[in-house]
């Protein structure tokens, strides 16, 4: 199983997992022809896709969706919640994938796991390698970490975790203080310093792959959330790859060819 990100971040957000042949893409948060240049530089044909998968409704996770979906034909896989916040997308074929009710795309298998952010329905997702068992968890827009979500870590390969924000450059930083708690919230995003729950959880599992996500570029750098998440990382005793998205760069490939 290999990550593609095609860049992350408040500008856009985009995920291509793969495994033989069937690719996803988790999340299009950017206009087609911007990420049909990310596929491109990434070696991945749009036509290769299977499946659209949206974690939730926001601008930078459903930017390009409808544009990319009538373009290249995708079925688009979501929560009732996301779906229905996105009538623009009634004319694509939709598909349901929640809590209850996981999805089977060709050789995976893809599962949803609620989380706290300010949207309608928004999920982490799972997607699992039917035939080999490996497993990536994506999980970013979230307020805070659920003991369930972290227990569920301990399964993973390779985790893309949000990464957003260093709590004292927010609180330092330019923001007014209903955006700064807005940010910190339980529904908002996460701090360097909790996204190191998950890290921990995962390491305490078979985690081989970290990648840092959705990196504020106000209120955070790659060098500082790297710095963290290494220190997390060294005591857990990880000796694997450990790399943070950026807004405008192709991060990949992450995992085993």
């Amino acid at each position: 199983m290999r990550v593609w990100l095609l860049g992350s971040g408040s500008n856009g957000n985009a995920v291509v997992v793969e495994h033989g042949m069937t690719r996803v893409l988790i999340d299009a948060g950017f206009g087609p022809r911007t990420l049909c240049k990310r596929l491109a530089r990434a070696r991945i044909a749009p036509q290769s896709i299977h499946a659209l998968i949206l974690t939730h409704e926001h601008i930078d996770h459903v930017r390009g969706a409808r544009g990319l979906t009538r373009r290249f034909g995708w079925p688009v896989y979501a929560t009732h919640g996301t779906h229905s916040a996105l009538p623009s997308l009634a004319a694509c074929r939709r598909e349901v994938v929640d809590t209850t009710t996981p999805a089977i795309i060709d050789d995976l298998l893809i599962e949803a796991w609620r989380i706290s952010h300010d949207a309608t329905e928004p999920v982490a997702f799972f997607v699992t390698a039917m035939d080999t068992g490996e497993r990536a968890l994506v999980a970013y827009d979230l307020g805070y970490v659920s003991s369930g979500l972290a227990e569920a870590c301990a399964h993973v390969d390779i985790l893309v975790v949000e990464s957003n924000h260093d709590e004292g450059m927010l609180r330092a930083g330019p923001y007014p203080p209903r955006l700064q708690a807005r940010i910190d919230g339980p529904r908002g995003h996460l701090s360097n310093r909790a996204a190191g729950l998950l890290m921990r959880a995962a390491m305490r599992g078979r985690a081989r792959h970290v990648v840092l996500a959705h990196l504020s570029e106000v209120n955070n750098t790659p060098d500082v959330a790297l710095g963290n998440a290494h220190r997390t990382l060294t005591r857990a005793g990880f000796t694997g790859t450990l790399v943070a998205a950026v807004q405008d760069t192709v991060c990949g490939p992450i995992g085993s060819a």
